[in-house]
């Protein structure tokens, strides 16, 4: 049955959780607008334009990928929408993307859990990669 002590004890673990998603996703989301306000995710396009290249993804793509990995899917959507991509190049990163997301708050999430993050997230890129690679190879 559920009692006004479960309400309020839903209700503390809630805002406890929001409160540590916050003290991640606040500074990141700041540090990315400073970083492509000032042109730096536009220099780190480029310098992973080669790996992008591997994937069958344009140079600006990285910053879908970047941001994606980092911050969440929903901007990376944005992102996508402003590239002139093609349908190969938009499975491509939905793969990877749907593989490896969010990484600082799930990581937040899943350190809470007792799990290690750093090996965790280590783990998702490189899968999301290989996945990205096998996908670019199969089309």
């Amino acid at each position: 049955m559920i009692t006004r002590q479960t309400w309020i004890n839903g209700l503390k673990n809630g805002i406890e959780t929001i409160w540590e998603l916050a003290k991640v996703v606040v500074p990141v989301t700041l540090a990315v607008t400073v970083l492509k306000e000032t042109g730096w995710l536009g220099l780190l396009a480029g310098r992973l334009e080669p790996l992008m290249s591997l994937l069958g993804l344009p140079g600006e793509a990285a910053l879908a990928v970047v941001i994606g990995y980092f911050l969440n899917i929903y901007s990376a959507i944005a992102v996508i929408l402003a590239l002139d991509l093609t349908a190969q190049q938009i499975t491509v990163l939905a793969v990877m993307l749907g593989i490896c997301h969010n990484l600082l708050v799930e990581g937040a999430v899943t350190a809470k859990t007792g799990v290690k993050p750093l090996p965790l997230a280590l783990l998702r890129i490189g899968v999301s990669i290989l996945a990205g690679l096998g996908v670019n190879w199969a089309f």
